[in-house]
């Protein structure tokens, strides 16, 4: 779905301040609130908007350490697997993936000792033939979406 120069100020708005009311956003932009929640609601059923929970930190849960583990799975049993992934609740993202494995998943764990412990879980896994980890020491650029938010008004066929 395409964006457009209002769209893109939405999202940026939502962004930067979102604990703000629909109505204030309406006010900020200059807009009828019946236009903005129409809109925020089509972003919503297209996809563009997928959640408005607050941003969690698993290291503030009690879960510092980070990382990303390959997962290499036998012929046919990659939704198995994935399956199976969902019910491991120090896995927090899992994609299937091309190269070297076949799935990629963002583990986080109280400590080492306990990431080995998830690790060897994820082993004993059926379809799983093994497994390739490499530690987060530090994040250098936390998820983010403005910019790219940003850059959508600046981008060939763009409104602004």
């Amino acid at each position: 779905m395409a964006v457009d120069e209002l769209d893109t100020r939405i999202l940026r708005l939502l962004i930067e301040q979102p604990r703000t009311s629909v109505r204030e956003y309406a006010r900020i932009l200059g807009i009828a609130r019946g236009t903005l929640q129409a809109r925020i609601d089509r972003m919503e059923r297209d996809g563009v908007i997928t959640g408005t929970g607050p941003a969690l930190s698993p290291g503030a849960l009690g879960h510092p350490v980070l990382a990303f583990v390959h997962i290499e799975v036998t012929q046919g049993h990659l939704d198995d697997v994935g399956d199976a992934l969902a019910q491991v609740p120090e896995i927090i993202e899992a994609f299937s993936i091309t190269g070297g494995g076949d799935l990629l998943t963002r583990v986080v764990a109280r400590d080492n000792g306990h990431l080995e412990d998830v690790i060897q879980q994820l082993i004993q896994l059926p379809g799983v033939v093994r497994t390739r980890s490499e530690v987060a020491l530090r994040e250098r650029v936390p998820h983010r979406l403005l910019p790219l938010v940003a850059s959508l008004a600046r981008a060939p066929g763009g409104s602004s």
